[in-house]
């Protein structure tokens, strides 16, 4: 593959020798459950064919050298300078760079050996696009220094340590799905995860369904605080609705009945935010009776009705999700579209008729680039494995 040989070449230009190991972990494709990790809701992922590859050796020190070939950057770092999100020179690590320290940090705080490792990684994830690049990232890097450390954690164990790197190193607040479907994922099958109970299934997507990925090109920035507002108002919800459902613990515990007998108590946005999380596990939760049963339209009608959700009650659409998913849901061959990710730019995802796979993805960057003025990119994926050990 050629993202893997490029890394290959900057390794031996850069080490003078061959990679022990190469990594990969894979980005991901959320279809139903937005928004609602946080809230120990139901999720519906797949890892997707595109990811973050690393190649590495074991360094001689416990310095560990990173080349990301995508920024054309490198930084060093060690167990000493991670605490201060430094580099070994003392200068404060690129954002790019918190990410495989971050996983450092974590393990160092979970006692698993994490020595130094000599590295060059690149991603065809785009950064931004609500596909989980982050996630991919720290995945391949966990993968890496599992393989190097001697020992070995199952996926979901290492999910956690990536979901503990970007929330208490990286500083965004994200729930369990991200790290979960990179590292769990499996071919040809969507992920449906309790993200209380942590437990999890695969269920099988119709073998006559593609999955499209129409990525706006608008990008956005998690750290911005955005998200984490959205989380706390979550919070408030629940601390506010326990005066009248005091066993709760979050809105997952809150029925689509109950919420609408109380919400009238809450601050109108704290509501509004609240009445999304409520309705989507709602709607996640009746997604595995229609995949089983191949209803694919009354699945694909539920991802609509996601959209205006994330779009009228969360707020975290933008003009060019809402212009991609409307003309994707006008085209023939579209069960349901809509934004995926965090939002706020980034892509949609949109279940297609195989066989109009093709002609839907041409229709709709034609429909997206007269309206919107410039192209995107649009691309049939596919469900794929989790994080691996490729060599």
């Amino acid at each position: 593959m050629e993202l893997i040989d490029h890394i290959i070449s900057i390794f031996q230009q850069t080490y003078g020798h061959a990679p022990a190991h190469i990594a990969r972990a894979p980005g991901r494709v959320n279809l139903l459950g937005e928004h609602v990790d946080y809230n120990d809701g139901f999720v519906l992922p797949a890892a997707i064919d595109r990811a973050t590859y690393v190649a590495f050796s074991p360094a001689d020190a416990d310095q560990t050298r990173l080349v990301a070939a995508d920024f054309d950057q490198e930084v060093f770092f060690s167990p000493r300078t991670i605490p201060l999100k430094t580099g070994a020179d003392g200068s404060p690590l690129p954002e790019w760079a918190q990410y495989p320290a971050g996983v450092m940090w974590a393990l160092n705080e979970n006692h698993l050996e994490a020595r130094g490792l000599n590295g060059v990684y690149a991603s065809n994830v785009p950064r931004g696009s609500g596909l989980s690049s982050s996630a991919s990232v720290e995945m391949a890097f966990v993968i890496a220094w599992q393989a190097l450390g001697g020992w070995t954690l199952p996926p979901m164990q290492r999910a956690l340590l990536g979901q503990k790197a970007e929330n208490q190193y990286v500083g965004v607040n994200c729930g369990i799905m991200d790290q979960f479907a990179s590292a769990c994922g499996v071919e040809n099958r969507l992920l449906l995860l309790d993200c209380r109970s942590l437990e999890w299934k695969t269920i099988p997507l119709p073998e006559d369904v593609s999955i499209v990925i129409a990525d706006t090109k608008v990008r956005r920035k998690l750290t911005s605080g955005e998200y984490n507002k959205r989380r706390a108002a979550c919070e408030e919800a629940v601390r506010l609705l326990k005066q009248d459902l005091p066993d709760i613990q979050s809105l997952r515990d809150v029925s689509v009945e109950q919420f609408n007998r109380f919400a009238a108590k809450l601050p109108e946005l704290v509501s509004q935010r609240a009445r999304h999380v409520v309705e989507e596990i709602e709607r996640s939760k009746q997604a595995e009776a229609l995949l089983e049963a191949g209803n694919i339209r009354r699945f694909g009608e539920l991802m609509d009705q996601c959209h205006v959700s994330l779009r009228d009650l969360y707020e975290v659409s933008c003009p060019e999700l809402d212009s991609m998913a409307r003309i994707a849901q006008s085209l023939d061959g579209c069960h349901g579209a809509r934004l995926t990710g965090a939002g706020f730019g980034g892509c949609t995802v949109n279940l297609v008729a195989r066989e109009q796979a093709e002609r839907f993805s041409q229709l709709l960057a034609e429909g997206y680039e007269s309206e919107i003025g410039y192209q995107p990119e649009i691309y049939i994926t596919r469900a794929s494995n989790g994080a691996e050990l490729l060599t």
